[in-house]
């Protein structure tokens, strides 16, 4: 029987939770990192009181308004844990201007003819975290900065309430989508393997998508999208394409959505899979098209070369293997390991292509190998995890979304310093849990 509280608490629950919301988009600042977990904690306290209960249909039904209305208390704030949007911005007016954004390096634009034509600003060059680095965002999340600079205009402020009303929108279709096994075309009997509200409620998904204004929300709607279409009964084929076109527009959000492609391969069989890749492959190129250029290869290429074997934040076998190169060589090693662990990671997905497990939980496991064996780490990379561990009942993402804030505390200093003892801490009970719900949770142990 679902607990039947009293309207008083769940109130308290949302007005203490809603003023815990407004205090981190309008009035902590990342350096002020002891508040700021302080403020987390509390945060995840509550939570973990909503999520671990039994609620009845009408109930989750109104948690997950609750949860949408959170959102909507960050709708006017300025992003102070990330300053990413000011590159949205800077890509944005330069495709509203009729300028390919792939083309041109921040650092280069600031003395020229461009600049002013664009309506860049100095304000707009000085918050940027990479203006030495060509834009590595793909089309489709092209296209949303273009919207939100024609309808922001010169207010840059305007402009971040645009794009966050189109991660609102995203982030209202992932509640929905997770609110129920019939949404994801699960089967019945598989009902109690989605708990929405676990990843409706996490306030790190709230903080980082809707707050700091990340669009792995949109990514996340187009895969879950794609996850039910493909889902659907056998005999309806209908709807393999949508399902693939679905994908394609995703990994044309974020890149990410591409490592599922040997997993839905196998999925659906060798002569669907390579159709099914071609449609992905296809949607992207047709939204690659107006953009497409000899350049654009090079400079993303440029870009993604650089991320791969320059970025390091909160990594974790990387840094391990990073401590052995200094001890064996005497410098970092990651123009090397950085590779090197792609291809491991490449090669572990596509072990786990042929494991007997669902198409869900081999999409969780995936992308937890990217990240384990990642150089770079953010908080926000995570909320994905949150959303597969809500359909596949993994309680591991959950327990790094608590953990990540802690990451903040590299911020208290500029230029900002990690806390290795901190990563450590993270490191160690998330994969200790890990590996405890992955190996060790379904053994008999009376009998084995």
């Amino acid at each position: 029987m679902p607990d039947k509280q009293p309207i008083g608490w769940m109130l308290l629950v949302l007005v203490s939770s809603g003023i815990g919301y407004w205090w981190i988009g309008y009035e902590i600042e990342r350096t002020q990192s002891k508040t700021l977990i302080l403020v987390y904690g509390s945060l995840f306290l509550v939570y973990g009181l909503v999520v671990t209960r039994f609620w009845n249909a009408i109930q989750i039904r109104w948690w997950m308004g609750v949860a949408v209305l959170f959102r909507l208390i960050l709708l006017c704030s300025t992003p102070v844990l990330s300053d990413d949007f000011f590159r949205f911005v800077w890509d944005g007016r330069l495709l509203v201007a009729g300028f390919n954004p792939y083309l041109y390096l921040p650092s280069d634009l600031l003395p020229s003819s461009i600049f002013l034509s664009a309506n860049l600003t100095t304000t707009l060059y000085e918050g940027l975290n990479s203006p030495n680095y060509f834009t590595v965002y793909p089309p489709l999340n092209q296209l949303f900065f273009g919207i939100a600079a024609w309808i922001g205009g010169d207010n840059i402020q305007l402009s971040v309430v645009v794009m966050r009303v189109i991660i609102l929108m995203a982030e209202v279709g992932n509640c929905w989508l997770l609110s129920s096994p019939q949404n994801l075309g699960i089967q019945p009997a598989a009902k109690r393997k989605i708990n929405g509200l676990v990843y409706a409620l996490n306030p790190l998904v709230i903080v980082e998508l809707t707050g700091n204004l990340h669009f792995e929300a949109v990514t996340l709607f187009f895969v879950l999208l794609a996850l039910r279409w493909l889902n659907r009964p056998c005999g309806k084929d209908s709807y393999f394409i949508p399902s693939a076109v679905a994908l394609g527009l995703g990994a044309s959000v974020k890149l990410l959505p591409l490592i599922f492609l040997p997993l839905l391969v196998r999925r659906i069989g060798w002569q669907k899979g390579i159709i099914y890749g071609a449609i992905v492959g296809a949607t992207m190129v047709g939204l690659f098209l107006p953009f497409l250029s000899k350049s654009l290869f090079i400079n993303v290429g440029k870009s993604l070369d650089l991320y791969f074997q320059k970025f390091e934040f909160n990594a974790s076998v990387y840094y391990l293997l990073r401590e052995v190169g200094y001890w064996i060589t005497g410098y970092n090693l990651i123009q090397s390991l950085g590779p090197v662990l792609s291809l491991i990671t490449l090669g572990t997905v596509s072990w786990l292509a042929f494991q007997k497990r669902s198409l869900a939980e081999k999409m969780l496991l995936s992308l937890t190998i990217y990240f384990f064996l990642a150089t770079t780490v953010h908080p926000w990379y995570i909320t994905t995890l949150v959303a597969l561990g809500a359909i596949t009942r993994y309680w591991y993402p959950v327990v790094w979304s608590l953990l990540l804030p802690l990451t903040y505390v590299a911020y208290a200093s500029s230029p900002y310093q990690e806390n290795l003892r901190v990563v450590g801490l993270e490191y160690i009970l998330v994969f200790g849990l890990f590996a405890y719900e992955v190996f060790l949770k379904g053994i008999d142990w009376q009998t084995n």
